[in-house]
């Protein structure tokens, strides 16, 4: 029988959490350099981030049992309430305890970051910090849940892409570049693309329930050239980012992308959605190690 703490850990879905803190890695990489750069901002930023993905994850087991999504059709792994593993009660209680802490950890940041000088910014990412949270819960809970409804990979597209990484450049310099837009559309539809490969696998059971994705709303095929022209599109702005810059270590990113070439052919010869599954932690894995080595590239070029 499995402990109170692995339980919680199951329910936190590990495994999501280095694609998380990705934007955040690249949004701060590219401040290396400067003299203002933040050690504790960074720090501080990356703690929100994982705090707001559990809730996220929290709030998808809520809901998705909720609405009957979680059932015996399920491709994907069992979530905790689906398993009878926590009460509905206890889980409605870790969202609540999750997005307050993650609510305090984004008014330090920001207090740190902008204080009293600049009570403009302040309010505008406290207003921020607000919808990350009713985003993270809404994705499946509530009559109108977006996730329900095609939504969803227009916010994973906006939070863990332009607000992720533009939000912390940010943060740090107090003003944008034209590479960290670039690279804040790169991670955005980076992102949208393990979420499509998640839809994807899940796509029969989602729509036997009504759980209306853009992966059920297009079809199988459309949703595999969908999924390519995300990746793609995210590789061409990469390369033109690294290649337009003067770092000596520009190439160190691209091994972060061998992988995906490979990815590409699995993902469009399947026929078994099982077997999306270990392409989706490929994917994922992947935009880590590329944010890491866009850290690593900044920081000794």
């Amino acid at each position: 029988m499995k402990n109170s703490f692995s339980i919680w850990l199951e329910a936190a879905r590990l495994r999501t959490l280095p694609l998380s803190v990705s934007g955040i890695i690249v949004g701060n990489a590219l401040c290396l350099r400067h003299p203002d750069f933040s050690i504790l901002l960074f720090i501080l930023m990356l703690l929100t981030a994982i705090a707001f993905q559990i809730i996220s994850n929290f709030a998808n087991d809520y809901g998705d049992w909720l609405k009957g999504t979680d059932n015996i059709n399920r491709v994907g792994p069992k979530r905790v309430l689906q398993q009878g593993l926590l009460s509905r009660n206890k889980m409605k209680n870790a969202i609540l305890i999750t997005s307050i802490i993650s609510l305090l950890l984004s008014i330090i940041t920001v207090g740190i970051a902008f204080g009293s000088n600049s009570p403009l910014y302040l309010l505008i990412f406290l207003g921020f910090s607000g919808l990350s949270v009713w985003a993270a819960i809404s994705y499946t809970v509530g009559k109108k849940a977006y996730g329900y409804h095609g939504l969803g990979d227009l916010f994973v597209f906006l939070f863990f892409g332009c607000l992720s990484v533009l939000g912390s450049y940010f943060i740090q310099l107090k003003n944008l570049s034209e590479n960290v837009f670039y690279l804040s559309i790169a991670l955005g539809f980076l992102s949208v693309g393990v979420l499509n490969l998640n839809n994807m696998r899940d796509r029969q059971s989602d729509a036997l329930v009504g759980k209306n994705t853009l992966v059920v709303l297009m079809g199988k095929s459309n949703s595999k050239f969908y999924h390519l022209t995300l990746l793609i599109f995210s590789i061409v702005i990469i390369v033109y980012v690294c290649l337009s810059g003067s770092n000596k270590f520009f190439w160190l990113p691209f091994i972060a992308l061998i992988p995906l070439l490979l990815h590409f052919w699995k993902v469009f010869k399947n026929k078994d959605p099982k077997k999306l599954d270990p392409e989706l932690k490929k994917l994922a894995l992947s935009i880590f190690l590329f944010s890491i080595l866009i850290f690593v590239t900044y920081l000794i070029g």
